[in-house]
């Protein structure tokens, strides 16, 4: 049999292990639409809980979930701000100005913005020609600036400016936990200042899919019908719930070991000259690297060390991503760190 692949193109391809395929199939279900599946009740209830909000919904996708979001909290015409290389920017095949009709207005830099930003960038509502700015969406973890933390002093600063300007606010926390965990922070504290937040539990947490929103009942209220018309209303989904709170009771402790484990690849990774990265900006299970000049190719990176079984990501044509998660270990992870250098040497 051939040696298994180390996969580190995403924390999206992780299997269920036995434990969680048990719980799913033990799952009590019944139809989600007439809001009479428990296990989905019960994550439902938990989510809230955790993030400090009065409801919470499930939602298939992330993504999905990003764009109910400005379904609820935007028109179509508005501005929406948000980082630099944001998730819903560069990685919803363009779905913000199908479904929402919205613009976005990208600022700071490293994945993270100021207030003093965000309040130069917002546009007024009623001008003769700007579009109003009426949400502005943060994303914790970032994604593409290679898992980065955002300050949560200067989150509570941004809402501050936005509520007073009659800005809604979002958190797209897909990687919340790994925030939390990284920050030492609950996720209530960080979900906190915002109106509308969500998480996802087929990252760092493990299960096959689905996110969930949460907020104030009116919106989630709301939501249920944005959901709908987004072709996100489904039935017996308490197997996806399941898996859920089965990866919140037991995999959410090993989101730090996966942090661990980035941060070693980065310290190996860094010891050749032709890869750039710095290892102290390695916080949770993201590595993003550059590859010098003189050095291969993203796209030669990835097909040489796809033939040594390890399965990495090209971020652009200079640039490696590479994402730890619980179906990787710290052995592993090295092997990994020590095929990418070799390969550097080509």
């Amino acid at each position: 049999m051939p040696e298994a692949a180390i996969d580190l193109r995403s924390d999206t391809v992780t299997r269920p292990d036995d434990a969680m395929r048990a719980a799913m199939a033990a799952a009590e279900v019944g139809d989600d639409q007439f809001a009479e599946d428990p296990t989905i009740n019960a994550l439902q209830e938990r989510i809230a809980g955790l993030l400090g909000k009065e409801a919470a919904l499930w939602m298939p996708t992330g993504t999905m979930a990003n764009q109910a979001a400005l379904r609820l909290l935007t028109q179509p015409g508005d501005d929406v701000i948000v980082s630099r290389q944001s998730h819903a920017v560069w990685h919803e095949a363009g779905a913000s100005a199908a479904n929402a009709g919205v613009q976005f207005t990208e600022i700071g830099a490293g994945g993270v913005f100021t207030a003093d930003e965000f309040v130069a960038a917002c546009k007024p509502r009623g001008h003769v020609v700007y579009p109003p700015t009426t949400l502005v969406e943060i994303e914790n973890t970032h994604n593409r600036a290679g898992g980065v933390v955002f300050p949560q002093a200067e989150i509570i600063r941004i809402c501050d400016e936005a509520r007073a300007r009659g800005v809604a606010t979002y958190l797209d926390g897909a990687r919340l936990w790994n925030a939390a965990v990284a920050s030492g922070s609950t996720p209530a504290d960080l979900a906190a200042p915002f109106d509308l937040v969500s998480v996802a539990f087929s990252k760092g947490l493990g299960a096959p899919g689905g996110s969930c929103f949460a907020g104030s009942r009116e919106l989630i209220a709301r939501a249920v019908r944005a959901r709908r018309m987004l072709g996100g209303a489904m039935r017996q989904v308490g197997i996806f719930a399941a898996a859920a709170l089965h990866a919140i009771d037991h995999n959410m402790g090993k989101l730090a070991e996966d942090h661990a484990n980035a941060k070693r690849m980065a310290e190996i990774l860094v010891e050749h000259p032709r890869i750039v990265l710095d290892p102290a900006a390695v916080r949770t299970n993201i590595l993003i690297f550059a590859i010098a000049p003189d050095g291969p190719d993203a796209p030669t990176m990835v097909a040489k060390a796809g033939e040594q079984r390890v399965l990495i990501f090209a971020f652009g044509p200079k640039t490696i991503r590479a994402v730890t998660h619980l179906d990787v270990s710290q052995n592993q992870c090295e092997r990994a760190a020590g095929v990418l250098r070799s390969i550097a040497d080509a």
